[in-house]
């Protein structure tokens, strides 16, 4: 009974599994599906006679835009974790007046839609000469990022013992060097973990890259996307291309780092 209660749940899982991934399998049939074949009918569930024409169009077309993104992610990554460390390290261990109400306000700020957000960057970018720019993408994305990373590095950060932080005042330590010396080097899941999610965020950003960037220079590979899709209603072997590339970055990424996401996610979930 058991046995067979196990396969019925197995076989669930496999379908759900199947259900969920068959998106990705058409994306990459359809990137290497001829044009001619596109239109079939019955559609052709496998390219058998594939064509790399449209991995061609993406590293002679999109390959600017994919440095753009690249940029803006690790942008975005370098300035959540600057400020999200210092402000979870002050909420957890420093204990600030007002710690709890602004610990709401952070969970609050992550519920406003992006598309309001974008609608108050524009008119404050407009002012200030940032609409079009690079660093102004990278501030607005790190937004949805920040108040993430405050909370995951308050729940870390609060599960460190306070032995080793007075030792360290024994020993002299200011808050700033304990900061440096003690807390950091301990926090590295967690800030593993709030690199990958801002880098993720700003990779796959739609929006602020719409709303704040459409008339750049360089473009992220999100807009560049739906720029080529505009230009090129009939090349969906070349879009489904510049979508799996595009993929191929968030991919490795959680899977390299998926051991220390676990970690820094779970952080201070249980207090000993």
């Amino acid at each position: 009974m058991t046995e067979r209660k196990v396969w019925w749940k197995t076989a669930l899982g496999v379908v759900f599994t199947a259900l969920m991934l068959f998106p990705v399998y058409w994306m990459v049939n359809v990137s290497f599906t001829q044009t001619r074949d596109l239109r079939a009918d019955p559609p052709h569930w496998f390219p058998w006679d594939p064509t790399f024409e449209g991995y061609e169009a993406v590293f002679a077309q999109q390959l600017p835009a994919l440095g753009t993104s690249l940029l803006v992610g690790l942008g975005s990554v370098v300035l959540t974790v600057v400020i999200a460390a210092p402000a979870g390290y002050a909420l957890a261990l420093l204990h600030l007046r007002g710690g709890r109400t602004l610990n709401f306000l952070l969970l609050v700020a992550q519920m406003i839609p992006a598309v309001v957000m974008a609608m108050g960057f524009y008119a404050v970018y407009n002012n200030l000469g940032l609409l079009n720019t690079i660093p102004g993408l990278i501030v607005a994305d790190s937004t949805i990022a920040v108040p993430f990373g405050v909370l995951l590095f308050t729940a870390f950060m609060s599960g460190i013992p306070r032995e080793m932080l007075q030792a360290a005042r024994v020993d002299g330590a200011g808050a700033w060097r304990t900061f440096r010396s003690i807390v950091i080097p301990m926090s590295r899941n967690s800030i593993l973990t709030v690199s990958l999610f801002a880098f993720l965020w700003a990779w796959s950003d739609f929006i602020f890259a719409s709303t704040l960037n459409r008339n750049g220079d360089l473009i992220p590979i999100t807009l560049s996307i739906y720029n080529y899709i505009g230009n090129n209603t009939t090349q969906w072997n070349a879009i489904m291309a510049t979508a799996v590339v595009a993929s191929v970055p968030a991919a490795i990424l959680l899977v390299v780092a998926q051991r220390y996401v676990a970690a820094g996610v779970t952080a201070g979930a249980v207090k000993d």
